[in-house]
């Protein structure tokens, strides 16, 4: 196929599918339906073997050997969790999280939509096993991706604030669930190897003191020093990605102002230099001012945020997607419904259909009659409603936590079919929610409280 052929047929549809704001959910979803789909044909048990391969890595005495799915929920994984670190990082420095008067109402709606979703599932399970009771952190996880790309489904004529309330509030949800994952979901520890990965991660924050600002420094000694550390002390890996992304800086070298300086000084020298016979072809002049560009533009951005922006495409398009087929199929059998009424499968199921809706909701309402925050002129208890049901997809964080969470396999089937069909009806619900509450107020400049 000729190269322009390949870029109009292949490449650029695919580079306009990843630009869209929907497009990350649409991928997982069709993972997640990929894997269910496989799980209920005549592949599945040569699907299932596939994920119990071993891979081992050794070095001298030292060897790590754990099956694939494993190294999809231990190593991919921490790579989404590594995002959210970086993500949080900067909501705290410069984001929604920065002055926490300001994201009050989000901060409130997220501890209702953490503590309601754990009671409910306690309350299903409590005269259940120990093991079973394990799973109560699951309906207490947000999927910021899926709720995020129903919203962008919803097009330009959802306020900002509400955005911006969803995601501070799954950002918080984030916080919670890597907080249940770090301290209620550790195996035995190793205080040797514990006591090791905070050495590495001692050393990333030192650097980062004495203006170290390469990425590549911050990987090597991230993944080889701190993930690999945390991976044999019992402490999740995931929780090391998070603790090394707070290490990145977030500083910048160089300001605006002489930023923009530099950029006009070698504009001016790029008009003087001569150009090439071939006008694809630089010259050395040309060559080095447009690397000195490069570099003085690097300087401007922020490590942090120059590696959440390269980070994001894999994470969004390679990793989750990976998770989703590893993790999301189910076989539904003859006793489908029987295993959906399973203790469990109600507990995560309700937990986050009615524990985050009443959670989130509630607590809004019950802390802005308290005169803790007023509810923003641009929002209406029933675009909170809206957002509150997508907020109950639990979908990537709640499977997260389910590998985690049980001993018992059949435990983790009727988890994962309640976080599947609470997830699908949740997002259904809360995109009609919020279409009918945009209708009704379409071409109004500003939305009244209900």
């Amino acid at each position: 196929m000729p190269h322009r052929a390949i870029d109009t047929w292949v490449i650029n549809p695919l580079n306009r599918f990843m630009r869209k704001s929907t497009s990350s959910g649409i991928l997982l979803f069709f993972m997640a339906f990929l894997s269910l789909i496989i799980a209920n044909s005549p592949l599945h048990e040569a699907f299932d073997s596939f994920w119990q391969t071993r891979v081992s890595f050794n070095f001298g005495s030292f060897s790590v050997d754990n099956s694939l799915l494993h190294w999809v929920d231990d190593g991919l994984m921490s790579l989404f969790f590594f995002v959210v670190g970086l993500e949080l990082k900067r909501e705290l420095v410069a984001g929604e999280l920065a002055r926490p008067k300001d994201a009050l109402m989000s901060i409130v709606a997220a501890i209702g939509g953490m503590l309601l979703p754990a009671l409910i599932f306690y309350l299903f399970n409590k005269d259940a096993s120990i093991d079973a009771l394990n799973g109560w952190g699951i309906p207490m996880a947000t999927d910021i991706a899926f709720a995020l790309g129903v919203i962008f489904l919803l097009g330009d004529k959802v306020p900002t604030t509400l955005k911006v309330f969803l995601t501070a509030l799954a950002i918080i949800d984030d916080v919670g669930a890597v907080s249940v994952i770090a301290f209620f979901y550790t195996e035995s520890l190793s205080f040797v190897s514990l006591m090791l990965g905070g050495f590495f991660l001692s050393i990333m924050l030192l650097s980062n003191r004495l203006g170290i600002r390469s990425p590549l420094f911050y990987g090597i000694i991230g993944i080889g020093g701190v993930w690999l550390a945390f991976l044999m002390s019992g402490v999740h890996a995931t929780i090391a990605a998070v603790l090394a992304a707070f290490t990145i800086p977030a500083s910048v070298e160089i300001h605006k102002e002489s930023y923009l300086k530099k950029i006009g000084s070698f504009t001016n020298q790029l008009k003087k230099t001569k150009s090439s016979a071939h006008e694809a072809i630089l010259t050395p002049n040309e060559e080095q001012v447009y690397n000195q560009i490069n570099l003085t533009t690097e300087e401007a951005i922020s490590p942090l945020q120059r590696l959440e922006h390269k980070m994001h495409p894999l994470v969004a398009f390679v990793v989750m997607p990976i998770f989703a087929l590893a993790n999301a199929g189910v076989r539904i059998e003859e006793n489908f419904l029987e295993v959906l009424s399973g203790s469990v499968a109600m507990g995560v199921a309700f937990g986050l259909i009615i524990g985050k809706v009443v959670g989130i909701v509630g607590f809004v309402y019950l802390f802005s009659k308290l005169k803790l925050f007023d509810i923003p002129k641009s929002l209406n208890f029933k675009m909170i409603v809206g957002v509150s049901f997508l907020a109950a997809i639990g979908f990537t964080m709640s499977l997260f936590i389910t590998s985690l969470a049980f001993e018992n396999p059949e435990y983790a089937k009727q988890a994962k079919l309640g976080v599947i069909a609470a997830s699908f009806v949740a997002g259904t619900i809360g995109f009609f929610i919020l279409k009918s509450a945009l209708k009704n107020h379409e071409g109004k400049p500003e939305l009244n409280q209900g």
